[in-house]
């Protein structure tokens, strides 16, 4: 299967019938790791979503494309859609969808990414 199939338009987005309930993601997803897997796995469990999308935002600091995040994001087993969408944008998804559950994950973004700048730069200083 094209993962790349899992991700959609905006338009596409906004006249999405998805299965419900639907667990809606928002972050940066920059440099996927096991604990953005994790994370999703967890969100949806939680929310017992049938249908769990990523929406990517635009990030200027980040280290890969908006559009290559999403495909990385589409990759995984446990996303079933992937939006690359603005803050605004993402207001429109929320609204059109009415999702049980809205994570922002944005923060926790930044936060594994400093660790894994720390951890390379560590490792170099051996």
């Amino acid at each position: 299967m094209d993962t790349r199939s899992k991700i959609l338009t905006l338009e596409s987005a906004l006249a999405l019938e998805p299965a419900r309930p639907l667990a809606l993601v928002a972050g940066l997803f920059d440099v996927l790791r096991t604990a953005h897997a994790r994370e999703l796995a967890g969100v949806r469990s939680r929310a017992d979503a049938a249908t769990l999308m990523a929406v990517v935002l635009p990030d200027a600091q980040a280290v890969l494309s908006q559009r290559a995040r999403a495909e990385l994001v589409a990759a995984l087993r446990v996303i079933d859609y992937v939006v690359a969408a603005n803050d605004a944008e993402l207001d429109r998804i929320a609204a059109a969808l009415a999702p049980a559950a809205v994570v922002r994950l944005e923060d926790a973004d930044r936060v594994r990414l400093r660790q894994l700048i720390a951890h390379v730069h560590s490792r170099q200083a051996r």
